[in-house]
């Protein structure tokens, strides 16, 4: 029997990406599924579905600006118009595709097309992939089949009365299966300590800022292994090193990218990792027990990063420093006490394992072939 599953997902690649992995799971098990997504046209999901092998509709709808200024309070009377038109364009694709379950990943996005299929009884579920979860599934999280999890902590921050379901984030099988010892032999790493860093595909100012100066050192030191990816918007990084003193291309124990394309191999061979606290990347490292400095951004939606850091900093699994108390110094100590205190490395690691969830998508697909079979 054929299956429509319609997916709700935009925004970020946080909410969009997750959707994907989901749907690409349910691809490979039935293979004769239908999947459809629904997005905010000119969009990133606009653009990432399709290329994931996708069909993908769209609605126009928008979130609310938090601000008092003139401009953000016409944007906010546009954002409450497009909630009523695209509860209408959702219910329009509803009626074409004739879904039989529908599933959403967070966003503003999901609102409306969840809220619809609800109305029209549809089945559907939301997936949260944060340990504080946002806006919209607060607002769903009622009215849903199932609420699944990626972090046990969400549940607090939810009503008791919702079905919650422990998943886990989907996280790519590459990620999972591979191995430290072949990691480092395709990336040419000794035996000294690795460390792995980065700020996203489009950088973050403030940690190139404070990791040039341990970069630096690295290279004058040859203490660590280094790889580092400044991004997008981070091209002035290898100058800034070169004013500290070292000239990466001269240091074989130093690999500073733009962009990181084989993150599961770095992920890997790492023996600390130091990034921000997104949802997907908290859950690989759970799954590869990788210590890690957390540097949450201050720039997202409810703080999400920040509460994502701190469910594993509470079980002693990770380390923090919050960007407001970044500094060369805090860092480069927090980094040599790690790297020179083996039972510390070990605990968290163990703590890290004892959270990980290696059969997210397995869980997920279950959670969703529920919500339809006890509709």
């Amino acid at each position: 029997m054929k299956i429509k599953y319609l997916f709700a997902a935009g925004g970020t690649a946080g909410h969009i990406n997750p959707a994907i992995a989901i749907a690409g799971a349910i691809r490979d098990i039935e293979h004769n599924s239908e999947i459809l997504f629904v997005g905010n046209e000119n969009s990133m999901e606009q653009r990432l579905v399709p290329l994931a092998g996708f069909e993908f509709k769209s609605i126009k709808i928008s979130g609310f600006k938090r601000s008092f200024s003139p401009k953000a309070a016409i944007e906010n009377i546009k954002t409450i118009k497009r909630i009523f038109t695209s509860s209408i364009q959702s219910k329009k694709i509803i009626r074409e595709f004739k879904p039989d379950i529908c599933i959403g990943t967070g966003g503003y996005v999901s609102g409306p097309v969840v809220r619809t299929a609800v109305k029209m009884k549809i089945p559907a579920v939301i997936h949260e992939q944060n340990a504080y979860p946002g806006v919209t599934t607060k607002m769903l999280s009622k009215s849903v089949k199932a609420v699944m999890l990626a972090i046990e902590e969400a549940k607090n921050h939810l009503k008791s009365s919702c079905n919650f379901i422990v998943t886990g984030n989907p996280v790519r099988k590459e990620v999972i299966s591979s191995s430290k010892e072949n990691a480092r032999a395709i990336l040419n790493l000794d035996s000294r300590p690795v460390i792995l860093s980065y700020g996203g595909s489009l950088g973050a100012r403030r940690i190139n800022e404070v990791m040039a100066s341990l970069i630096s050192r690295s290279g004058m030191d040859n203490q660590y292994q280094h790889i580092h990816a400044y991004g997008q918007y981070g091209k002035w990084f290898p100058d800034l090193v070169l004013q500290k003193g070292t000239d990466i291309s001269m240091c074989g124990n130093l690999d500073v990218r733009e962009y990181i394309n084989d993150m599961p191999v770095c992920l890997a061979a790492a023996d600390l990792v130091i990034c921000r606290a997104g949802a997907i990347t908290i859950s690989e490292l759970q799954v590869t027990h990788k210590p890690a400095i957390l540097i949450p951004s201050p720039n997202v939606a409810e703080n999400h990063q920040y509460h994502n850091a701190m469910a594993l900093v509470k079980a002693g699994a990770a380390e923090i420093i919050e960007e407001k108390d970044l500094t060369d110094q805090l860092l480069i100590k927090k980094v040599d006490n790690l790297l020179t205190n083996k039972e510390k490395l070990k605990s968290l690691e163990k703590n890290l394992k004892s959270m990980a969830v290696y059969d997210a998508n397995e869980r997920i697909f279950a959670a969703i072939k529920s919500a339809y079979y006890n509709s």
